[in-house]
């Protein structure tokens, strides 16, 4: 077994050292005969204003770069066929739309907590030019169109909910003007929601983006940040109906190639919102019987990845970062005395310090979106309503 110290706390040249020092170090760790556990942080992980500055800097390049760009759209007509830019004014960059959403929450939340950074003037433009109320509600009116019903269902949906939960109550003029331009766009995607849940018979379960689990938590932390009792319910009620008698996860066959979640740990990550602490405890126990015995043993463990330049293997690093939010947030509920509390977040704290040597690796296929998980799990954000 191969431990790695970490310390995050650092001056402003320092994330680029660290970064590929962990790099070399998780590869050599994934060589060696017996090794699981890797890039095991001496403490844990905290963001600071250099950090911030530097992830603030990647994701204002890409928000405003338009291509190269994923478009997943259904076209009626040949006169329907534009540019990124055309369809989507607020969120054309990133290579994907749902990528420029949450790169637009990394910037405000960024901003939020760093007011002083030096990005944030240039922040502040970018959102005020992105998040217009033109652009929203050309945006809106797109969503609103009968064949775009099923486009970013529901993973960019969710982070559209998370970007609102982030504006939402910010004493900042430019803010609370951002967050009332989003509701129109935000009006449509509820009532998407409202009306696809309960046709869904049975959930996704996957590693990439339509994975219900993940989803479902996003939904629920909105709801119940905006006190939306209605659409708490029916989420809280799909969840249910969906996982609550699960037994016998297969860890094992975690990860398949392409993953940047982890559906076993996105739905343990929803039911601990669902459920209360030892309803959790004892839904925990049937899901993944052998967890004290897969957190130490390999199998749920840190992945390297062995291409950063490929965008679907890429797709590994933010599988550890997925990994180490959603292991801490459940340990978060668990009983002080649980015997698996310790354990969960040690783990967890390898799987971030691997995943964090991905960001800002200078190769657009993971810089254009890696910056978003990694603040997310460093932050712990989702362990209340969102909002710390």
């Amino acid at each position: 077994m191969i431990s790695i110290s970490l310390s995050l706390r650092s001056k402003p040249s320092s994330p680029q050292r660290v970064r590929w020092w962990l790099v070399a170090s998780v590869a050599f760790a994934m060589l060696q005969p017996g090794s699981h556990a890797i890039a095991q942080p001496s403490r844990p992980v905290v963001m600071d204003e250099a950090m911030a500055e530097s992830w603030a800097r990647l994701v204002l390049k890409g928000v405003d770069t338009e291509f190269p760009n994923k478009l997943s759209l259904v076209y009626s007509n040949k006169d329907q066929i534009k540019a990124p830019r055309e369809h989507f004014p607020a969120f054309y960059g990133c290579y994907d739309w749902h990528s420029s959403v949450h790169g637009h929450w990394v910037l405000v939340r960024l901003l939020k907590h760093y007011p002083e950074m030096a990005s944030a003037h240039q922040i502040r433009e970018v959102l005020s030019r992105h998040l217009s109320d033109e652009n929203l509600k050309q945006e809106a009116a797109f969503f609103a169109r009968d064949e775009q019903k099923t486009f970013e269902r529901m993973y960019g949906w969710s982070w559209l909910f998370r970007l609102v939960i982030e504006l939402d109550g910010w004493d900042d003029a430019d803010a609370k003007r951002w967050r009332d331009n989003l509701r129109p766009l935000e009006d449509v995607l509820v009532r998407r929601v409202k009306h696809y849940l309960p046709k869904l018979t049975f959930p996704i379960r996957t590693g990439q983006h339509t994975d219900t689990g993940f989803a479902l938590g996003q939904i629920l932390d909105y709801a119940r940040a905006m006190e939306m009792p209605a659409l708490q319910d029916l989420v809280v009620d799909r969840a249910k109906a969906y996982f609550a008698t699960d037994l016998d996860y297969p860890v094992h066959y975690e990860p398949s190639g392409h993953d940047f979640f982890s559906s076993c740990w996105n739905e343990a990550d929803l039911m601990r919102r669902v459920l209360p602490g030892p309803e959790f405890e004892h839904w925990l126990a049937k899901f993944v019987p052998e967890l004290a015995t897969q957190l130490t043993d390999g199998t749920i463990a840190p992945v390297a990845v062995s291409d950063v330049t490929d965008p679907k293997i890429v797709h590994l690093a933010g599988l550890n970062l997925n990994r180490a939010w959603c292991l801490r947030s459940v340990a978060s509920a668990l009983r002080d005395e649980h015997p698996l509390k310790r354990v969960l977040v040690e783990n967890a704290e390898s799987h971030l310090a691997a995943g964090l040597a991905y960001i800002n690796s200078g190769h657009y296929e993971g810089d254009h979106w890696l910056a978003t998980f990694g603040l997310y799990a460093i932050a712990g954000v989702g362990v209340s309503d969102g909002r710390q």
